[in-house]
């Protein structure tokens, strides 16, 4: 492991009351949950970044194109698309 950086964290006095509780009732340290918590958050964050720069790289028309297609095998069980899907005014 990295040597941990040392950072000094003022929270509000509820917050730092939950975490308090949380990491007892987890069994672990304030200082873990804490860690856990951030490195979650951060994870939440990448994997936003992640799905927004692969739907700017979408091809809709291309995506459109499939479902519409009629050759292959039919549609299986939970393929379908969702009730409402309605196709969107997108030049082709």
């Amino acid at each position: 492991m990295n040597k941990p950086a040392v950072i000094q964290l003022r929270l509000p006095r509820s917050v730092k009351d939950g975490v308090e509780r949380w990491a007892k009732l987890d069994g672990t340290s304030m200082n873990q949950l804490i860690a856990s918590a951030v490195a979650e958050k951060l994870s939440a964050l990448e994997t936003v970044e992640f799905f927004e720069s692969r739907a700017q790289r979408a091809d809709l028309a291309a995506f459109d194109r499939i479902f519409e297609r009629t050759a292959g095998a039919p549609l299986g069980e939970g393929d379908e698309l969702p009730k409402g899907y309605r196709r969107s005014s997108r030049k082709r």
